[in-house]
C-alpha cells in the first residue's frame, strides 16, 4: 500500500525525509547510480532499525521482553509505519537500479549485435583484385569470382570406375 508524501513527512524527521524525498518520481532520475547504491544501504539500515524497534515493542506488549529504554514510549504502530515508508523507498531505489542495469545491458547487447552484423557483412563481400594490368600487354585471364569447389577423391574414383564398368558391359555384348 502506498503512503502519501504528507504522511511520510509527518512520520520522519528532516534528514530522513530528505533521503526519502530523493527516491520519489522526478528526483530519482537525477541521482547518480553510485549515490543510489549508497542510498540503498542507508535505507536498508533505517528499515532494519525500525523493524527491530517494532518487534521489541510488540514483545514488550506481550510481556516477553523488557523495555528498550525510557525514550521509546507508545505502541508498535509508529515504528511499523516508519518501516513501511523506508521499505517503499528501498523498493523504488531497487527498481531504479535494476532499470539502469537493464538499460546498460541492453545498450551493450545492441552494440555487440551491430558489430557482429558489420563483421558478417564484411565477410560476405569478395575483395576484387586491383586493376594492375597496363596497356599494350595483350589479353590477360580474368580471375573467377566464384568459390572454388573441392571434389573429393572418392567421387573422382567413382566416376572413372563407372566408365570402366560401362565399357566392360559394351565389350561383352558384342562377343
Amino acid at each position: 500500500m502506498s503512503v502519501p508524501c504528507k504522511f511520510e513527512r509527518s512520520l520522519l524527521n528532516h534528514e530522513e525525509y530528505e533521503a526519502i524525498r530523493l527516491t520519489h518520481h522526478p528526483a530519482i532520475y537525477e541521482v547518480e547510480p553510485t549515490e543510489l547504491a549508497a542510498m540503498q544501504s542507508r535505507l536498508r539500515k533505517m528499515r532494519d532499525r525500525e523493524r527491530t524497534l517494532g518487534r521489541q515493542k510488540r514483545r514488550e506488549v506481550k510481556g516477553k521482553g523488557e523495555a528498550r529504554g525510557a525514550n521509546f514510549p507508545g505502541t508498535a504502530e509508529r515504528p511499523s509505519q516508519r518501516k513501511q515508508v523506508f521499505a517503499a523507498a528501498l523498493k523504488r531505489v531497487n527498481r531504479e537500479l535494476r532499470r539502469l542495469h537493464n538499460l546498460a545491458a541492453r545498450t551493450a547487447h545492441v552494440e555487440a549485435a551491430r558489430k557482429a552484423l558489420a563483421l558478417r557483412r564484411a565477410a560476405n563481400f569478395i575483395p576484387y583484385p586491383s586493376a594492375g594490368s597496363t596497356a599494350n600487354e595483350g589479353m590477360a585471364p580474368r580471375l573467377s569470382t566464384r568459390r572454388k569447389r573441392i571434389v573429393t577423391g572418392a567421387r573422382i574414383g567413382r566416376v572413372s570406375q563407372a566408365t570402366k564398368v560401362a565399357q566392360a558391359i559394351r565389350d561383352t555384348r558384342g562377343a
